[in-house]
């Protein structure tokens, strides 16, 4: 497994579960190190004492040396980053292509080169002339593998997903994927075999898709605001549709992470270079960024017009929840907006303080809710985590100066706040309340 990022990592590590002897190879000295004591350089829960487990049964392990770790192997997956390259919105193939000719010049034997990052359709086939055009001589065949594992929710995903993606060009191809996912066919997951451009759009599709549904319902959600409507209930109503379905239909302040954004940009450029716009995702992609920006004029009218001196408590700013991922977070648009406006903002996030110190200077960590409410302003609920949903918000708007709530993921209720002393409240897609 080349590559232990988020998504080299996991599945190494639930391959390895699988029964399975797997190498995850990694270029930075210092992760490897990491992953050699034993400790895990992202949040997912439960990934250290599955990854601890394998580790002690032999059968997973951790080098910088890709020669040693081909060495012997039938698949070699690849699993690199592929970020929105700058200035055209394509995926930055780059790390693949390196990889891809790093395999070609260390492997000896027959091997299946399994492509797991997310890539535009046609690059399994430049995988392939990239190798080929390395070691001419190398018998191999490549494979495309995409994930669609949830942060927060990966080992569940892997374990039982709702179908594995496997895109090949030969029947040996096939028998060797085949073998690798034997213990989820034997349990009756299903394993869809396509040819590679398939296999390669079916992940850039899904992810698009969702993203539409998601900025769909914060779409209707402003509307309900204006009409008087309730995006709770409206969402509700939607999702017993079984042709519509209720996952995805939960409004927030707009979606965020590694896969929607970086995927939805991707996709719209692959459609501008086949001259088929993809105007649906295009139009996706403009309204989510309108929707954050959004969230920030619903602060200022909570403000009185001005974040300048105010004390803003920040519940919440990894993407979602059990993570600690801020890729492209509503809170990189939100917060900087009340800082550069005067605002004074501390932060309280169970995981996100890690990565956040560095993307969001000028704020003030805080590792407890009711502290980050003393004497503030405007409390901002922003990531659901399980610690926010149950807060005892009489005591939270006994400690602030102005109890006031901005409830951005629909957390509590106008008549939660009402009862706990808040002077004013507002959320998404529902009816909120001033005082005079």
């Amino acid at each position: 497994m080349i590559g232990t990022g988020y998504v080299g990592l996991v599945s190494g590590v639930c391959f390895s579960d699988f029964g399975h002897d797997v190498v995850c190879v990694d270029k930075d000295p210092k992760k490897i190190e990491m992953l050699e004591r034993g400790e895990v350089p992202i949040y997912e829960p439960g990934l250290g004492a599955l990854m601890a487990k394998n580790v002690e049964a032999g059968r997973l392990s951790f080098t910088l040396d890709l020669a040693s770790a081909i060495e012997g192997a039938e698949a070699v997956f690849i699993a690199v980053g592929t970020p929105t390259r700058r200035g055209d919105g394509h995926a930055d193939l780059s790390y693949v292509m390196a990889a891809a000719e790093e395999i070609a010049m260390m492997a000896k034997d027959y091997v299946v080169v399994v492509t797991k990052s997310t890539v535009p359709v046609g690059t399994n086939r430049q995988v392939k002339q990239t190798i080929k055009k390395a070691n001419p001589e190398l018998d191999f065949d490549v494979a495309s593998n995409p994930e669609f594992l949830r942060e927060g929710a990966a080992i569940d995903d892997f374990m039982k997903p709702d179908r594995v993606v496997v895109g090949v060009q030969s029947d040996k191809a096939a028998e060797v994927m085949n073998e690798i996912y034997r213990p989820l066919e034997m349990r009756d997951f299903p394993v869809v075999v396509t040819d590679l451009e398939s296999a390669e759009m079916i992940k850039y599709a899904a992810n698009a898709f969702l993203a539409t549904k998601i900025t769909f319902i914060n779409e209707i959600a402003m509307l309900c605001e204006k009409v008087g409507a309730d995006i709770k209930q409206v969402s509700n109503g939607m999702g017993m549709d079984a042709r519509i379905g209720s996952k995805f239909l939960q409004a927030g302040p707009g979606y965020g992470g590694s896969c929607f954004p970086k995927d939805t940009k991707a996709l719209a450029r692959i459609g501008q270079e086949h001259a088929v716009p993809m105007q649906i995702t295009e139009t996706v992609i403009g309204v989510n960024e309108e929707i954050k920006r959004r969230m920030i004029t619903k602060l200022e009218d909570l403000c009185e017009g001005s974040f300048n001196g105010k004390i803003i408590a920040m519940l919440g700013v990894t993407f979602k929840p059990d993570t600690d991922d801020m890729r492209d977070a509503p809170a990189l648009t939100i917060v900087p907006a009340l800082v550069g406006g005067g605002a004074k903002v501390r932060v309280c996030d169970p995981q996100g303080q890690h990565e956040g110190e560095a993307l969001l200077p000028g704020v003030n960590w805080v590792e407890d809710p009711y502290k980050a409410a003393q004497n503030a302003d405007l409390l901002v609920v922003l990531t659901e985590w399980n610690e926010f949903r149950a807060l005892d918000l009489k005591k939270l708007a006994n400690k602030m100066a102005l109890p006031r709530m901005a409830d951005l993921r629909n957390v509590y209720s106008v008549k939660d706040a009402k009862r706990a002393g808040f002077e004013a409240y507002d959320s998404i897609g529902r009816a909120g309340f001033i005082k005079d």
